[in-house]
């Protein structure tokens, strides 16, 4: 089982990775459901977990707020993606919507071909369970075109427990075939094992997972 454990800073990045965690995603201002993180930081946090080979996966997310980004705000999106890439980064954590709720897929595109082009991973963050859920299977299928690589998923509302989104996640997972479906929010270090009995996924997400 692969951890991903979600940080806000450096500080903690030490004390995770000792405590197991195999891959880090790197984010800022938590109490927004995480912003992307300054350059320093990312490239501080890079260098700390290339040496102990860790992954790395940026947060790219310029506001708190929705997921539905204005023309100057997806320019910033390129720019921050391009400092990740050129500072080491495993990977790339982004979502973006249209005001429908559905895939912003013309930016994802360019998302993905960036990322293809540097050889980096590209995830879509929990934007995906603001996807109404009629239409998350087309999304899916979807992102694995565009070569996403996984999908980070509560698998409903965030304030409601994981455990009551379990038959949900259950269908992501089963119409999933390339893209890794991650789950995440309320996964803990005390509850993964309990998660595993009722779901088959390889990889989770959370910031108490070790």
């Amino acid at each position: 089982m692969l951890k991903e454990v979600c940080v806000e800073n450096f500080t903690d990045i030490p004390n995770v990775i000792e405590r197991g965690a195999n891959r880090i995603e790197l984010c800022d201002n938590l109490a927004e459901s995480g912003t992307t993180p300054s350059i320093g930081v990312i490239k501080q946090s890079i260098r700390y977990c290339q040496e102990r080979k860790i992954p790395v996966m940026v947060l790219i997310r310029p506001r708190g707020g929705n997921f539905v980004y204005s023309a100057i705000e997806k320019e910033m999106m390129f720019v921050d993606i391009a400092e990740a890439i050129k500072a080491g980064a495993d990977g790339i954590v982004i979502g973006a919507l249209t005001k429908t709720g559905l895939l912003d897929q013309e930016f994802l595109k360019e998302v993905a071909t960036q990322a293809r082009k540097a050889a980096v991973e590209c995830t879509f963050h929990m934007a995906f369970d603001a996807i109404p859920e009629i239409h998350q299977e087309e999304a899916i299928t979807l992102l694995e075109k565009m070569g996403y690589t996984r999908i980070l998923t509560h698998g409903g509302p965030m304030e409601q427990d994981i455990f009551k989104h379990i038959s949900h996640l259950q269908k992501l997972l089963s119409h999933s075939k390339q893209i890794t479906i991650m789950p995440g929010g309320g996964v803990t270090r005390k509850n993964l094992e309990t998660l595993k009995e009722a779901l088959s996924f390889t990889e989770a997400h959370g910031t108490k997972l070790v």
